[in-house]
């Protein structure tokens, strides 16, 4: 039998079907794996009891042929999402004890489903970030050892203050970095600029971001609201639109839900990609991309042509101006957002003289660096004088970006190949200094879908010559994910699937 941490969800849910596995064995071997892995901090929180609990349930109904679509099979949920009677505190000291009495819709549809939830994984504070530093509970380590790192060298610094270990992305990056060291066969993550694409693509595992309103909010801790989306990382393309299948669909708690059928995303795998024609944008090819990024483009287009699909150059031009307009409409949104943490109702609070001085206190003890920064950037894009300037320039700008993707879909482009990550990962501590303008350009080649509302695919595709994971990027029409998972496909199986690291941290 495979080690069953290191098994595809397809293939669990398969020997589960098949009785030559339970989920309790299932579950537990991922219990002792993420006890092992620890120091890395992909869990903030774990509930062994609660996913044993489930996993027996699982097991009562696959015995009786009841089993759902995600019958026993253990996912990991990043801690943005609420769950009813568990811990909830989008890694932030300003919810460190906010237990939520619901369950969002999207965690509640796995439930529904019969998946077991191991626990709550890290992200960056509120969403905020591109590496995972910037979590109250401390960053998360990638898997991956830097290049010509022994194993015990990255134990070490996994004991110390893991600076020169490898970031995981960010936001999600406790959700790719729990998938590629074999501690739960999917996870949920968020995606509001590149925030499930990046993660995945640095950890050579697969993500998803779907056409906005494709997932509901509701009981997701928002971030920036017209762009934030519910997304799965996982190891493989199949099992992205397994996950995607239970986690999409409408909600009529959330306004912004598209109420349309959910297909049957597995049906797209393996489906011919013949004929299809992919758009290379010309203005994806930045200052500062490596060189070995710029090949693997090429590459993963020869893969699709090799397929039988048509490359076409087209042009996206108001993509320059996608990451300066990102950066004031998202920190406009959370400042916004993130106006209801004032120490009154619930969460973190430091009494004051009066109720001002408590607001200001808690909120300067609650919130760390990178969301302090955002809240003030975006209360100053919105203040008197100031809105029309930016804000409205930069919403203008979101509708560009918009219409440069509907001019190259109208023209019989099916999907769009980029790269989406200008490099490797880097190692922690360094892009978190005194530039944080330097971690923002992570995000230049993701935060053009979430603008323009479109689903976009990240796919593992090589290693650089360190032998770290590279990826690359499908964008897609607006719900269009199947054809997104057919190009997917055929750029995972060209690729050939990447292999997963060793547990040197055990």
């Amino acid at each position: 039998m495979t080690d069953l941490t290191h098994m595809t969800l397809a293939d669990a849910r398969d020997a589960l079907k098949a009785k030559k596995i339970s989920s309790v064995e299932l579950t537990q071997a991922h219990i002792a794996a993420v006890e092992a892995a620890r120091p890395i901090g992909a869990y903030v929180l774990e509930t062994p009891d609660q996913a044993r609990a489930m996993a027996q349930a699982s097991d009562e109904k696959i015995a009786k042929g009841e089993a759902g679509p995600l019958e026993g099979i253990p996912l990991g949920i990043k801690d943005l999402y609420a769950t009813k009677g568990v811990r909830t505190t989008a890694c932030s000291n300003i919810l460190a004890n906010f237990v939520p009495q619901y369950e969002s819709t999207v965690s509640s549809q796995l439930w529904r489903d019969g998946a077991v939830m191991l626990g709550k994984l890290s992200n960056d504070e509120f969403a905020m970030g591109s590496s995972n530093e910037s979590s109250a509970f401390g960053p998360v380590a990638s898997p991956w050892t830097p290049p010509n790192w022994s194993a015990e060298k990255a134990k070490a610094a996994l004991a110390g203050d893991k600076k020169g270990l490898l970031v995981p992305g960010g936001s999600s990056g406790g959700s790719a970095s729990a998938v590629a060291a074999g501690l739960c066969l999917g996870a949920t993550a968020t995606d509001t600029g590149g925030s499930i694409r990046q993660p995945a693509a640095f950890t050579g595992t697969v993500g998803i971001k779907p056409t906005y309103g494709r997932c509901s909010r509701w009981g997701i801790v928002a971030f920036a609201s017209s762009l934030d989306q519910a997304g799965p990382i996982a190891r493989t393309v199949r099992d992205t639109a397994i996950m995607l299948r239970s986690m999409a669909g409408h909600d009529a708690k959330d306004t912004t839900s598209v109420d349309r059928a959910v297909p049957d995303y597995e049906a797209a795998i393996g489906r011919s990609v013949k004929g299809m024609k992919i758009g290379i944008p010309k203005e994806y090819r930045v200052e500062g991309m490596s060189a070995e990024i710029d090949a693997l483009w090429t590459k993963g287009a020869e893969m699709l042509r090799a397929a039988g699909a048509e490359i076409v150059e087209i042009s996206l031009p108001h993509t320059k101006y996608a990451l300066p307009a990102y950066y004031i409409v998202a920190p406009a949104e959370a400042s916004s957002n993130l106006a209801r943490y004032d120490g009154v109702r619930y969460g973190l609070r430091i009494p004051g003289k009066d109720i001002t001085d408590m607001y200001e206190k808690t909120r300067a003890a609650g919130f760390g660096p990178e969301v302090r920064r955002r809240i003030m950037i975006g209360t100053y894009v919105l203040s008197a004088g100031y809105y029309d300037a930016y804000y409205v320039r930069a919403q203008q700008i979101r509708t560009l970006i918009k219409q440069d993707f509907e001019k190259a879909y109208a023209s019989g482009v099916d999907a769009v190949l980029t790269p989406a990550t200008p490099s490797p990962a880097f190692g922690i501590g360094e892009k978190s200094g005194a530039d944080p303008v330097e971690m923002y350009l992570n995000d230049v080649f993701t935060v053009t879908v979430n603008m323009a509302g479109l689903p976009g695919l990240a796919v593992p595709a090589g290693l650089s010559s360190d032998g770290l994971p590279l990826g690359l990027q499908l964008i897609g029409r607006p719900f269009d994910e199947e054809t997104l998972f057919s190009l997917g496909e055929v750029i995972e199986q060209a690729a050939g699937r990447t292999k997963l690291p060793e547990a040197w941290w055990a």
